[in-house]
């Protein structure tokens, strides 16, 4: 029998993300809206690097991840590159 297994990503971060104590309305924004004041609580955030490299690791295309955009995410991408 083989059996492959697939290593699960560490999300115990996100326990500690200020963003899992406000929800997720200020992080995934209508679109247009200001995204302000979920870079000012990702600001106060001690998870913001792990985020952010979560969002980049798993090409997260929505919402504010590590107090970046959708477009400062692709645009850091791009400059990676």
């Amino acid at each position: 029998m083989h059996n492959d297994t697939i290593d699960a990503p560490d999300l115990s971060w996100q326990e500690q993300a200020l963003c899992a104590q406000t929800g997720s309305d200020f992080f995934f924004p209508e679109p247009g809206s200001s995204v302000r004041e979920a870079k000012r609580i990702c600001g106060l955030c001690e998870m913001r690097p792990a985020c952010l490299d979560y969002a980049l690791a798993h090409d997260e295309r929505f919402g504010v991840w590590g107090g970046l955009s959708e477009k400062e995410r692709l645009s850091l991408r791009r400059a990676q590159q």
